[in-house]
């Protein structure tokens, strides 16, 4: 009955890839580093992912070219590398079965995929372009399941699917942000912003329902659920992201964001649902290799259908002069939504350039869908080229309290 289980597992942890987790500025490795703390920091090409407001202050102008950003998010919500090399092919003990799952929350695995990538983004004054590339899986997967494969199950167990889900996504966009000055008074500036993006989707897999379980009695197992899934090869949309900063003088600026005040995408290429339902009563080792599970799936054309994209607010503050700069941020989700949190997340951030060449960065954030996580990063510097790396750990700077791989890199050019 064991190898049950794992039957059970194999058959959901593919239908699991279909939700949806947006953080962008992942490709931002100066913003990665400093914990994503950038609201009131972020100036030219960066101002067109943090805030666009800032291209109307004076001091957040420049021209310039990003060649290349890249980031890259896979975490969970478990477990870290320490228990991950504590675990994998070892002989798990009654006690070490325990302590896997007392490390998964009452909702589950949560599993989180953010790539991000731009290239040739462009910045001149108070405009910037953009292009983005983004790919994006959430994932929850329901704590019965791992007791089952752990465990096995035994007479009068009940497993449940139930409160898992998932979405895999990715779209592409190209996005034109404009800030415009609208108050001076000596070193004091007010300014406001836009950022208009146009989406265009690649691809989706969501799903919509997704219910069942088990249970074991005397007789046999017996059992039912059911899952259904959208999916589309294509789409095109709109998003708008509004922002407002005040520069209070010439060491601190604050900062005010919304980003997808409006959003809608439109999935028209090919969209198609496709279900899968089984059932089964009282099967036993002797008749599981008979036809005693019934089951049924199919594939039918759609009408095309819409998602949005999670909105969110953020504030914040920072330092902008000297070698020593700084940043704290508060970013609030509006409504659950697809791997979004309506739970804050403040993150904070350091940044120290006397060494001129070699910028040194230091971050912390914690709260909302994400893990509490200490970030760092360095780069070159070197006239009008610059080169930024960073990393995120976990709970500590060691690597070993990382709950996945958070890597950023950007690379471009400062006139």
């Amino acid at each position: 009955m064991k190898n049950f289980g794992i039957y059970m597992t194999a058959l959901l942890i593919p239908a699991a890839f279909a939700g949806q987790s947006l953080a962008l500025g992942q490709a931002s490795a100066r913003s990665v580093a400093m914990g994503g703390a950038h609201i009131g920091l972020a100036s030219g090409i960066d101002a067109a992912k943090y805030n666009p407001a800032n291209l109307g202050l004076s001091n957040h102008r420049y021209t310039g070219i990003e060649l290349i950003g890249l980031g890259a998010n896979i975490s969970n919500n478990s477990f870290s590398l320490s228990d991950y090399n504590k675990y994998t092919g070892a002989f798990l003990t009654s006690d070490d079965k325990a302590d896997i799952l007392a490390k998964i929350p009452a909702e589950g695995l949560k599993l989180a995929v953010d790539v991000e990538a731009d290239a040739l983004c462009i910045s001149s004054g108070s405009f910037a372009v953009n292009a983005t590339a983004v790919g994006i899986a959430d994932i929850n997967l329901n704590r019965d399941l791992f007791d089952l494969v752990l465990n096995g199950n035994a007479f009068a167990d009940t497993i449940d699917v139930t409160g898992s889900y998932s979405t895999v996504l990715s779209y592409a966009s190209a996005g034109l942000s404009y800030g415009k000055g609208i108050y001076s008074s000596g070193s004091r500036e007010l300014s406001i912003g836009i950022t208009a993006k146009y989406l265009r989707g690649i691809g989706i897999e969501r799903v919509t329902e997704l219910e069942g379980g088990f249970a074991t009695f005397a007789t046999g197992l017996a059992g039912n659920g059911r899952m259904i899934a959208q999916t589309a090869e294509g789409g095109t949309g709109y998003a708008v992201d509004l922002g407002a900063a005040l520069k209070l003088n010439d060491s601190y600026t604050l900062g005010l964001c919304i980003e997808n005040f409006y959003s809608r995408l439109k999935w028209d290429r090919k969209p198609q649902e496709r279900g899968y339902i089984f059932n089964f009563d009282t099967m036993t080792v002797d008749n599981m290799g008979d036809d005693f599970v019934t089951s049924d799936d199919y594939t039918i054309d759609i009408a095309p259908f819409t998602t949005t994209l999670p909105s969110a607010m953020t504030f914040g503050v920072a330092n902008t002069s000297g070698s020593l700069v700084w940043a704290v941020d508060w970013k609030q989700g509006f409504r659950r939504h697809d791997g979004a949190s309506t739970k804050p997340r403040i993150s904070a951030g350091v940044e120290y350039s006397g060494l001129k060449l070699f910028p040194l960065r230091v971050g912390y954030a914690a709260g909302g869908s994400r893990n509490t996580a200490f970030s760092f990063g360095s780069g070159l510097h070197l006239w009008a080229y610059y080169l930024d790396v960073a990393a995120v750990t976990g709970s500590t700077f060691s690597g070993y309290s990382a709950k996945g791989l958070n890597v950023a890199v950007s690379t471009g050019l400062h006139f």
